[in-house]
């Protein structure tokens, strides 16, 4: 059921609705608060790393048939259930088909999770998952930077309300350092949770938070901060619609006020950023190269090294 969204609008309208669609205010800023998490039991489905996938929207079909054949637990069956002949209904059905045979499991307590991922026993991402308190653009506390689309909004709407659960967190990064990173440094020193190597080399590990004391620092920490999307924009929106569709019913207060997040703090994790070519049709490069120079220093160059060697002699922002 999705006729509580708006039709017949662009990614513009659409998003500057869903983004700032009407919300009770929430108290402070930005809010990780702890939850039961549900995860994978080893003991049942076996390696971690057969039940694990990419994001749903980094999936191509090859990798969804290698997944598919990889176990009969693997996530994407949940996050991506078409894709293995089923519909969204089904995709319910199954997580609670797996709770109940114990291959997924709810922790007892409520709690914050580090989560840490690195390449070649380098770092690459380590930060905290917890429930984001939503927030309306306007309050400049959960910071989106594109647009979204209806289509892929219904899809995860339908999906989200189905299987009733967030399948997939979202991700954000701060500007930090402060007592939230210690304590997440602090974890990450001790014994792991969980923990396995992806099929790409990658190593991925898991901890629990679930000191009371250590979420009330987190939470004084956070409080005065803002979060940018780094990615996850379109799930992001799904939260936010199935919020306003809660309050529209009435319910008030309660789980629709947060969405599954992981927010790692860029001052100490900075997140790799690589190129995103995009295609400008009809744009004739003379007239791109004037408008380049509103906005940065052009300097010609003979051939593609030499302008490689120049880019990394430069001091401060370069571009090519």
């Amino acid at each position: 059921m999705d006729d509580d969204l708006p039709s017949g609008l662009g990614p513009e309208e659409f998003s500057a609705w869903i983004f700032g669609a009407a919300a009770p205010r929430a108290e402070g800023g930005l809010v990780l608060a702890p939850f039961r998490g549900v995860r994978f039991v080893p003991d049942v489905v076996g390696d971690l790393a057969s039940v694990t996938t990419p994001p749903y929207d980094l999936i191509d079909e090859d990798a969804v048939r290698r997944l598919l054949a990889s176990g009969g637990h693997n996530i994407v069956r949940l996050i991506l259930p078409r894709a293995d002949g089923q519909g969204y209904r089904e995709a319910g059905e199954t997580l609670y088909r797996w709770l109940d045979e114990g291959a997924l499991a709810a922790d007892p307590d409520p709690a914050l999770y580090v989560y840490e991922a690195s390449e070649g026993g380098a770092v690459r991402q380590r930060g905290l998952i917890g429930a984001l308190g939503l927030r309306a653009e306007g309050d400049r506390v959960v910071l989106p930077h594109e647009n979204v689309f209806p289509g892929p909004v219904r899809d995860r709407l339908a999906l989200m309300a189905s299987a009733n659960a967030n399948l997939e967190p979202i991700f954000l990064v701060y500007e930090g350092g402060g007592d939230a990173a210690r304590i997440v440094d602090e974890t990450a020193a001790t014994a792991a949770l969980a923990e396995f190597r992806a099929d790409d080399g990658s190593a991925h590990r898991l901890w629990r938070i679930t000191d009371p004391g250590l979420h009330a620092r987190i939470a004084s920490d956070l409080r005065n901060r803002r979060a940018l999307i780094a990615d996850g924009h379109h799930r992001y929106a799904t939260y936010r619609a199935l919020q306003a569709r809660h309050h529209a019913a009435g319910h008030g207060p309660g789980p629709w006020d947060h969405g599954l997040a992981l927010l790692v703090d860029s001052t100490a994790y900075p997140p790799r950023l690589g190129a995103i070519h995009r295609v400008l049709p009809s744009l004739e490069p003379a007239a791109a190269l004037e408008r380049a120079r509103t906005v940065f220093r052009v300097a010609e160059q003979p051939d593609l090294l030499a302008g490689v060697e120049a880019l990394a002699a430069a001091r401060g922002r370069r571009s090519c």
